[in-house]
Parts: C-alpha cells; structure tokens; sequence
C-alpha cells in the first residue's frame, strides 16, 4: 500500500473517530434539551393551575359564607312568615266576634226600626196621617192638654232618642266592618311581601348552590390536573436524568468501541407487539373501573384499575418496553406516523378535555383498547360516533 493511501485511511479513521463521538453527544443534548423545555412547559402549567385552584378554593369558601348567611334570612322569613300567618289567624278570630257584635247591632237597629215604623203606623188613621199637633188639638180639657203634651213630648225624645241610638249603631257597625278590613288587607300584603322574599331568597340559594356544585367540580378536575402534571413532571425529570445517563454511557461505549476500532454501534428497542395488544385481554370481563392515575402499582394492576396512560404504559412493559404513564410523555414517545401507516400495536390519540387528552392502543379495523372512563379496560370503535369525532390523528410508533 502506497503512503499515499495509508494517509487518507488514517485521515479518514480519526475523522470516525472524533466524529461519532460528537454526533452521540448532540443527539442526546437534543434529547436532554427537548425534555428539559417540555418539564418548564409542564412547570408553567402546573404553576398555572396552582394558583387557579387557590383561587376556586377562595372562591367556594366566601360562597359558603355567603350561603350561610342567605340560610339564616329564610329562617328569619319564615319565622315572619309563621308570625304573620298566626296574626292573620288571630285577626280573623277577632273578625268572627266583631262579626257576633255587628249581628247584634244589626239586630237592635231593626228592632229600634220596627218601633219606629209601630209608632208611625198608630199615628196614621184611615189611610191619613195623625200629626202630634192633631193629637194636641184633640183635648178635652186644659188638663188633658197638659197631659196630651207631655206624652207628646216624651214620644217625641224616645223616637228622636231610638233614632240617635239607631244612627250610633249604624256607625258604629260601619267603623268595625272598615277597622276589620283594613287590618286584614295589611296582613295579607305583608304575607304576600314576605312570601316574595322567601322565592327570591330561596332562587338566590338555588344559584349558589348551583354555583357551588360547579366550583366543586372546577375544583375537582384541577386537582386531577394538577395531579397528572405533577406526574408528568415526576417522569419528565425521570427522562431528564436517564437521557443524561445514557449520554454519558454511550460516551464511554463509543469511546471503548473506539479504542477497539469500532466504527459504529447500533441499538434497537426490543419487544413483541403481540404482547402488548393482547395484555388486556384478561380485563375484557367488564370488572375493570377507570381511576385517575391508576395502573401504576401491583395493587391497582391486580384489581384492574387503570387510567388510558397509565394502561398503555403497563402494556408495553408487559412486552419488555418501558414508555411514559402519562399522556404528555407518550405523545413524544417512539415515531409518529401517518394515519394511513397506522398498524396494531402504534399508540392513537384523541382530543377530549385537552389535546391528546386520551390514549390507547390500536388493533386494527378501526378499534383500540384503553381504559376509559365509562367502561374500564375495553374495546372501542374510532371509526364512527365519539371516539372518531375525538381522535386527533395523531399516532405514535413505538416497536416496529
């Protein structure tokens, strides 16, 4: 061999050499990189939500406060609800008597009437009226003159006297009927009034309650955010360390296969996708229930409780592949592919409460297994109805 070629060989070794190295490193610190920017990301939201939660939390506390208070004013209206009512009850009472008293009344006026009318009748004769003044001219005598006047006189007083009684009575009936009607309109209007602010107290707990029961469902789906993206974050910094532990030995790999004359190493991720599609298959007996962030440890596996990411990442380690237990971390994870590449075993999502908010694993013909929130672990169909209308098109690869 020519010096000639000797020199370009051993130009070209040590450029192998220096250069794999280099390109090992910048993929990893690509890797390193891209975690590190999805955990601040994640941080971000994680922060985020925090401080929405605090906020609901002080929210639901000045509206149970406020549902205190408005609790105590229907106690007090319907404590004057019930004082109004015994009010009516006793003013009716008194109406019953006023009413006893007025029949009474009414009785003596039309006795006094009918005296009266007997005392005009006797002064009428023949179908002519006998005046008092007839009645004078008609004595014998000075003496029965005398006489004739002074029972003149004594009628005259007692009619005018059963008139004035007469006309008392009939006034006094008028005031207690008036006396008794106003009342009883007062009573009822303040009923009325306090019955209107009764419904409009009771409609504005209604609202709160209302209001209540929302925040307390706000508060409940940030707390389970907040849950999975501590999780993410968990395993986010998880990756962060294993990408620079396996920067760091495959530096050392390189550099030994290098000593040795390696040009090159190649690694590929082991599994069989068989495994992973068919580990569900014992929880296809409708005993399996959805809980959040379960499928993470030997007991939620045995009784079969699983959320979608947390069943997708068991899956696949029941194949040999550790992936991600949450839905951020798997819509990173292996190779996206197109939905017209899509084949059994690549990971599919779907936009439910957030983007990729949902996972599972695909099996051909338009199905895929998850764990899903109605059903547990079960078989759904993605070519029609919700799951098609939710799935984002977004598909993942993680063994070919």
């Amino acid at each position: 061999m020519s010096f000639k070629k000797v020199f370009v060989s051993l130009i070209l070794s040590l450029g192998i050499f220096f250069l794999l190295p280099s390109m090992g490193i910048t993929v990893e610190a690509s890797r390193e990189s891209e975690l590190r920017s999805e955990r601040t990301e994640i941080q971000s939201e994680l922060k985020e939500k925090r401080e929405e939660l605090e906020a609901l939390q002080a929210e639901l506390v000045e509206l149970e406060d406020e549902i205190e208070i408005i609790n105590e004013i229907i106690e007090s209206n319907e404590l004057e609800i019930e004082k109004t009512v015994a009010s009516i009850r006793e003013s009716e009472e008194e109406i019953a008597v006023l009413e006893e008293e007025i029949e009474k009344l009414e009785i003596d006026i039309q006795r006094r009437h009918d005296i009266l009318k007997d005392r005009a009748s006797a002064l009428q004769k023949n179908g002519g009226t006998l005046s008092y003044i007839d009645v004078l001219f008609g004595a014998q005598s000075f003496s029965d003159l005398i006489d004739r006047v002074s029972v003149v006189t004594k009628i005259a007083q007692s009619d005018q006297n059963l008139i004035q009684r007469l006309q008392e009575d009939q006034d006094e009936v008028a005031s207690q009927r008036q006396i008794v009607e106003e009342k009883l309109v007062e009573l009822e209007n303040a009923k009325l009034e306090l019955e209107h602010i009764q419904e409009l107290t009771l409609e504005q707990k209604e609202i709160n309650e209302a209001k209540q029961v929302e925040l307390e469902e706000k508060k409940e789906t940030s707390e389970q955010l907040i849950q999975e993206l501590e999780i993410e974050d968990r395993e986010l910094q998880q990756m962060i360390e294993q990408a620079r532990l396996a920067s760091t030995q495959s530096n050392i790999v390189q550099y030994s296969n290098q000593t040795e004359g390696a040009t090159s190493i190649a690694t590929t991720a082991s599994g069989d996708i068989n495994t992973v599609i068919s580990a569900g298959n014992r929880y296809l007996n409708g005993n399996t229930r959805y809980k959040y962030a379960g499928g993470r440890n030997a007991s939620d596996v045995e009784n079969g409780l699983f959320d979608c990411s947390g069943y997708v990442s068991w899956a696949f380690r029941q194949a040999g592949v550790t992936v991600s237990a949450s839905t951020s971390g798997l819509s990173s994870t292996g190779t996206k592919v197109s939905t017209s590449e899509m084949q059994p075993g690549d990971i599919v999502f779907f936009n439910t409460y957030k983007t990729d908010g949902h996972v599972g694993i695909y099996l051909g013909n338009n199905k895929f297994i998850g764990s899903q929130s109605s059903t547990g672990v079960a078989i759904a169909d993605m070519g029609s109805g919700y799951w098609a209308n939710k799935f984002s098109g977004h598909v993942r690869r993680v063994i070919n």
